[in-house]
């Protein structure tokens, strides 16, 4: 059995220096560290970033998501380290440009540096290494002995080991020693591998306050291609006051808007509320239980391979790769 480790950088990777934690060490080293040798499994590594994952751009998706498909033929899995910061962001992009993967993908990292004592870097590296044998298809995140669903996962504590949950979806597996043991079995697109990298950037991310301006929002829409705006609860867009509906209308026609939300479960339900129900008539797009983060990734990849609203509309309500469910 061969297992490939990608190399990103990130909390994993780093070591103390005068300004703070810093990304410095290769996958070999951090093995080494580790102390983790393969155990009868040929591990190779490879290096492709070693940045903090703040600094991760669109861009590096691609640079992942080449380096990902060009070794698929190679391994029986694939464990990519990377820093927590946009982790879930990273392993949403991966699931939409890389479909039907025969192999398990497996993303993971530490909240604590490998360099430092009581680490949770071989936790999770183990973690992942032991699901990356199993011979599971599909786009993972390994961390605290859970494996999640690539575009199901977000960030909910910024310093907690436990630090990622999959959101409005089930676990799809823990570890237990040596055992995996599944508790969900997404079903999964099949069909013969592709790697698509087209993507665009240029989305504003604006979160729903009282008080938003209107003036505020087609100022920021004037310069994107693509919205998406986190409301409160179940969706919907103020009128009172503030006619902040009256613009977002505006821009609904030409140019997708698509609503989150706030909370972190449940899902938007536009269809509940009279403010929903008047948002979905100005042409708003749900996001039904997406993350936040694959349905700001979503739209970048449904607006690189369209700029028509109705069939980014379809897009984004279709879901790809688990990253929605059918009641929405």
């Amino acid at each position: 059995m061969r297992i490939l480790i990608i190399g990103t950088g990130g909390t994993i990777a780093s070591s103390k220096t005068e300004r703070g934690y810093k990304a410095t060490l290769s996958v070999d080293e951090i093995l080494e560290i580790a102390g983790i040798r393969g155990d009868g499994v040929k591990i190779d590594t490879k290096d492709v970033l070693n940045i903090d994952s703040t600094l991760i751009q669109p861009e590096d998706w691609i640079t992942i998501g080449k380096a990902v498909f060009e070794s698929l033929n190679d391994y029986d899995g694939i464990v990519i380290t990377h820093g927590t910061d946009t982790l879930a962001y990273t392993s949403s992009a991966l699931s939409f440009m890389l479909r039907n993967v025969p192999i398990p993908i497996v993303l993971t990292g530490s909240m604590l540096p490998i360099t430092e004592p009581n680490s949770d870097a071989p936790r999770n590296l183990k973690t992942a290494l032991t699901f990356a044998m199993k011979g599971f298809s599909g786009i993972y995140v390994a961390f605290m002995d859970k494996i999640m669903l690539g575009t199901r996962v977000s960030k909910v504590h910024s310093l907690g080991l436990n630090a990622f949950q999959s959101i409005n979806y089930p676990d799809i597996a823990y570890i237990k020693g040596e055992e995996v043991v599944i508790r969900h079995r997404p079903e999964l697109p099949t069909g013969e591998p592709s790697f698509d990298p087209r993507i665009d950037p240029n989305v504003a991310y604006l979160r729903l306050t009282p008080g938003l301006s209107p003036e505020v929002f087609l100022a920021v829409a004037e310069k994107v291609h693509g919205i998406v705006l986190e409301g409160y609860g179940a969706g919907g867009i103020p009128y009172r006051g503030r006619n902040l509906l009256e613009a977002v209308s505006r821009v609904a026609r030409e140019k997708p808007v698509v609503m989150t939300t706030q909370a972190l479960y449940g899902g938007v339900d536009l269809r509940r509320y009279e403010v929903g129900r008047r948002a979905l008539e100005a042409g708003v797009i749900p996001a039904g239980d997406m993350t936040k983060e694959a349905t700001l990734v979503k739209l970048m990849y449904a607006l690189g391979r369209t700029n028509g609203l109705e069939e980014v509309r379809r897009i984004m309500e279709k879901n790809l790769a688990g990253e929605l469910s059918s009641a929405f």
